[in-house]
């Protein structure tokens, strides 16, 4: 056996091809830093019609076969489309009839179907290329079918031999459908859809619970995020079962590329900047920000940033409830983000009551996000849970302080600033308060003008802070090899 396993990622989306939010980044940096510690990594994906075209043209066709997947046994075309890159081989999956309309999530009654074919088939093709696995790695509900297939239908294959792991990115969507929609489009025996396995209730069935029961381990991004699932508010109405499974659960971090986030080198600033000059650059990106939004150009004012999903999941209600109170005449607040009316709308109005002072930007402008977390003093990300979260890490590598709500991989990542000791990398609270936030933001704020040296100096090790993917690479790397039979005591 090699001294590095082979690792199979499935999930349903991966930047550059395809990608909605923060499992799009697992799926791409992930199996890179991998295999830069030296593992031979597979990621398997859909071929969605809508991912771009000059990626296409870089696939190579690797062969077709039918497959069985229904009760009634039906059979469905699955093609096989290869790249490589950065070392990682992509196998994208072609089906025209599941992945040729509409965005990568439709709607649930059509994304059952869909997810239930890729589950089996990403199996399928592991069999089809010969390329067997020590762990197949699987993310989120898309991909939670596929350590029951491993355990049944390809039981005394040879892909069956490997082991699971299934991770949590977001507890929130689950795949909940009629258990007779999921028994007929899965073709799995009338035993899984009991409730040690796939059943909720009488009527319905879960396709992630069906796969936290089957697989080997259960990972979520961030240790007290899987602290959190197993209580009744963080838990999503499957608290109980993940703590049936609490033994093969853990929580380990993510990271960001920090290729792609690097002040030094980022061709998006008007000013690149380092640890040891962040104090001059980082003011003339700041002066750049408020000369592009209509700010007051001033680098002495207090900037505070938000980059966000405009949604409750993201604090926004506690924003909103105090916003007017936030600001004072040294204080500028920038908001980029799209998501729910109510929140787009209070920013809105927020801006035309404070022109001069407070920037709304209702949608998405990557360059106007890597300027915000350059330009920003701090950035708020006061979730209502938060698993993992990458703003606070891609602040903190920007010079930029975060303010946090103690929650899930927020809490796991940002040290609160401990006014005795000057030690600490940002400012927290706990409860979900709008009073405790505002509290917060005015902690940060007094430090900022009363003992600006101790803020720079965190601000210097927000910079020294290793948030890349190496430190959670090795982590996953243990835990592959503990399932690994050689490894095993």
């Amino acid at each position: 056996m090699s001294n590095h396993p082979r690792i199979a990622f499935v999930g349903s989306e991966c930047y550059p091809f395809i990608k909605t939010g923060g499992l799009g980044d697992v799926m791409y940096a992930l199996p890179r830093a991998l295999v830069r510690e030296g593992d031979e990594v597979r990621v398997i994906l859909p071929l969605y019609g809508c991912m771009p075209q000059k990626y296409k043209d870089q696939l190579e066709w690797k062969g077709s076969f039918m497959m069985d997947l229904t009760q009634d046994g039906r059979e469905f075309f699955v093609g096989i489309m290869e790249m490589s890159r950065d070392g990682v081989i992509y196998d994208f999956i072609e089906n025209r009839e599941f992945f040729d309309w509409g965005n990568p999530y439709t709607g649930l009654w059509e994304d059952i179907p869909k997810y239930c074919y890729f589950a089996k088939a990403a199996l399928a093709v592991l069999n089809y290329l010969e390329w067997i696995p020590d762990v197949v790695h699987c993310h989120d509900w898309q991909a939670a079918l596929t350590p029951v297939y491993l355990r049944t239908r390809f039981a005394g294959t040879p892909v069956g031999a490997a082991r699971s792991v299934l991770t949590i990115h977001n507890l929130r969507f689950q795949g909940r459908c009629s258990i007779d929609h999921l028994k007929y489009w899965t073709g799995l025996p009338q035993e899984l859809f009991d409730y040690p396995v796939f059943k909720v209730n009488d009527q319905e069935a879960n396709m992630f619970k069906g796969g936290l029961a089957y697989a080997d381990r259960i990972t979520t991004v961030s240790e007290t995020y899987a602290q959190e699932i197993q209580t009744d508010f963080y838990g999503e109405g499957l608290n109980s079962h993940l703590w049936y499974h609490r033994e093969k659960l853990l929580g380990i971090v993510n990271g960001i590329d920090v290729e792609q986030w690097d002040s030094r080198t980022d061709p998006l600033l008007p000013a690149a900047y380092g640890r040891d000059n962040v104090t001059e650059n980082k003011a003339k990106n700041k002066r750049e920000l408020q000369r592009r939004l209509g700010l007051q150009e001033d680098s002495g004012k207090f900037v505070l940033g938000l980059v966000s999903r405009l949604t409750d999941q993201k604090g926004l209600d506690l924003v909103d409830a105090v916003f007017q109170q936030m600001l004072d005449e040294n204080t500028q607040v920038v908001v980029l983000g799209t998501g729910d009316a109510r929140y787009e709308g209070a920013f809105r109005y927020y801006e035309s009551a404070h022109r001069g002072q407070v920037c709304a930007c209702i949608m998405y402008d990557e360059s106007l996000a890597h300027l915000i977390y350059a330009g920003a003093d701090a950035l708020m990300v006061p979730s209502l849970f938060e698993p993992c979260g990458l703003t606070q890490l891609i602040a903190m590598r920007y010079g930029t302080v975060p303010i946090v709500r103690e929650t899930g991989g927020l809490k796991d990542t940002v040290a609160p600033y401990n006014y005795e000791t000057k030690e600490g990398n940002g400012f927290t609270f706990d409860r979900y308060e709008a009073g405790l936030l505002l509290d917060t933001v005015q902690r940060a704020r007094q430090v900022y003008e009363e003992d600006r040296a101790s803020w720079d100096r965190m601000v210097q090790r927000d910079m020294d802070k290793d948030v890349s993917w190496i430190h959670s690479a090795r982590q996953y790397q243990a835990l592959y090899d503990s399932l690994r039979p050689n490894q095993e005591g």
